[in-house]
């Protein structure tokens, strides 16, 4: 899909090449597990249980579900803002990221972070940084680490469509590529560069797709809405990076059903604009190709319900948990602890 709505170019492995059902369910139920907690983030902020604003992903799921499948454990995430969908891909519970939308103890930080910088090492979520371009030449860092001590693992950094036009972008590509380096660029366009049509400010169909070949990388450009491309695409490059054959830039053409934040109604965008991206909504495409691929829709269903009793059970949890304490404002200032000796 391209911004108008029809088709462009893929570059993908064959369709031949069989994903087995057994990923296509794991696919299946991340993609419901992240809308379902991400529509009862949104109405915990409707409760005033959630304050400031947040940045959600509905109607992008596939992009997160289908990295979140096809990495591995040891491999790292570098998220933006929008980062819920990215956190809970790669297996943090939805107790500890609603608990920190919250600000409420049993959160993935107790708090400290909330929506824009959920961070969780142990599950290979590196930070979600909220300066736009900020966590590109990050990303290369740990990839070069992993490239100077023979580790296996992939640096996989996430971005809007927005961050092509930021200085570090082109930068970390030009480092990436000159190194080498085991790291996999994935620009989530999504149209919109928070209020402003992407392709108002840049002189080229494909802000990530059409700048590959000035790092001479290949053009790679992918309907991010369909988890199975997504998956295949992610699968050959994250391999690719592990083999030490170097990075991949990739866009996802996705659309987000919502504004920026919770503070944007969205009323820029063009009428009809939304319906006709609703019609390749991530999980309405989903359900049918398991249903193309004879799985009952009894199975379907009973993901369906398990994700709502999650996000029940999740919730509940956090509505019970305290909120973090005072006295954590004064933890990890430095990296040695606390601050108190310093004054």
């Amino acid at each position: 899909m391209n911004r108008k709505g029809g088709t462009t170019a893929v570059t993908v492995q064959s369709a031949n090449d069989d994903i087995g059902i057994e990923k296509r369910l794991e696919l299946y139920r991340l993609q419901v597990e992240i809308r379902d907690c991400e529509k009862r983030a949104y109405d915990l902020f409707m409760q005033n249980l959630i304050k400031g604003t947040s940045h959600l992903s509905l109607g992008q799921e596939a992009i997160a579900a289908a990295f979140g499948v096809a990495m591995e454990k040891n491999d790292k995430s570098f998220c933006t803002y929008r980062g819920h969908a990215h956190t809970l891909a790669r297996g943090v519970g939805m107790e500890k990221m609603l608990g920190e939308l919250m600000l409420r103890d049993v959160g993935l930080m107790r708090g400290k972070g909330g929506s824009m910088h959920l961070t969780s090492v142990e599950h290979g979520v590196m930070g979600s940084y909220a300066i736009i371009g900020a966590h590109l030449p990050i990303a290369c860092g740990s990839a070069w680490r992993a490239q100077y001590l023979g580790e296996p693992d992939v640096a996989v950094c996430f971005f809007g469509d927005g961050t092509t036009n930021i200085g570090a972008f082109h930068e970390a590509l030009n480092f990436a590529a000159i190194w080498k380096l085991p790291v996999v660029f994935v620009c989530e366009n999504n149209l919109y560069m928070e209020y402003t049509p992407i392709h108002e400010v840049i002189p080229v169909e494909n802000p990530a797709g059409d700048r590959a070949g000035a790092y001479g990388l290949e053009k790679i450009v992918i309907d991010g809405n369909d988890a199975d491309v997504v998956f295949r695409t992610a699968r050959a490059a994250i391999e690719k990076a592990r083999a030490g054959e170097g990075p991949s830039l990739i866009e996802a053409l996705t659309y987000r059903h919502s504004g920026h934040s919770r503070a944007d109604p969205a009323k820029y965008r063009p009428s009809g604009e939304l319906e006709k991206w609703l019609e390749r909504d991530p999980l309405k495409i989903y359900r049918a190709r398991l249903e193309e691929h004879g799985v009952a829709g009894d199975t379907i269903a009973a993901i369906e319900a398990e994700s709502k009793r999650k996000v029940d059970e999740a919730t509940e949890v956090c509505k019970a948990s305290p909120p973090a304490p005072v006295e954590l404002l004064t933890t990890d200032v430095y990296a040695d602890g606390g601050w108190a000796w310093r004054n």
